[in-house]
């Protein structure tokens, strides 16, 4: 059974508090992620919408917001970025658009290969910029189309030129802190 983001859309309103992905016509029940992976996501969002709140560059957006690729797939990544110019106004509705950046945290439970697949579906529909965060590694890779993927550590900067002319983040302030 092929379902549609129709389907999608009537299966989240009986459902509201379930998140759902719609990957090659199958819906996918998308569960919640470890403490860590969240808090690593939400560290990411403020470090980066702190920088961009002033710049007016574009918007900036959590693992809720869905995207309906041009595929008809239905994504979410942890963290997206759209440029300003390509969303003017924010949507009441999934956006019908590839975003500038999609960043996938790994989950304790999760499996590298899958979300890579993603991150590389993403380049391919036409994200400029692909990262994933590795808590267990304490790496994070970044992807761009036709070029090989990055890979920083804990004494690295994470820079993203292409999007964000100026903004660094050292790979480091990314890990939650340990409270003694």
């Amino acid at each position: 059974m092929f379902l549609t983001i129709k389907d999608l859309e009537e299966l989240q309103s009986e459902h509201p508090d379930w998140q759902y992905e719609l990957v090659d016509g199958k819906i996918v029940v998308m569960g919640p992620c470890d403490y860590t992976s969240d808090e690593i996501g939400s560290r990411l969002l403020i470090f980066l919408g702190m920088w961009l709140l002033p710049r007016n560059l574009g918007r900036l957006t959590g693992s809720s917001a869905g995207f309906i690729l041009p595929n008809s797939n239905l994504r979410a990544p942890d963290v997206s970025f759209v440029r300003a110019a390509k969303l003017k106004r924010s949507q009441r509705n999934f956006v019908e658009l590839v975003p500038d950046l999609m960043v996938e945290i790994k989950s304790k439970t999760d499996r590298i290969k899958p979300i890579e697949e993603k991150i590389d579906l993403f380049l391919r529909l036409g994200t400029d910029v692909g990262i994933l965060i590795d808590p267990d590694k304490l790496t994070v890779t970044v992807y761009r189309l036709n070029a090989q993927p990055q890979v920083l550590g804990d004494g690295d900067i994470l820079t993203i030129p292409e999007l964000f002319p100026g903004w660094e983040l050292p790979i480091a302030e990314l890990w939650p802190p340990i409270f003694e």
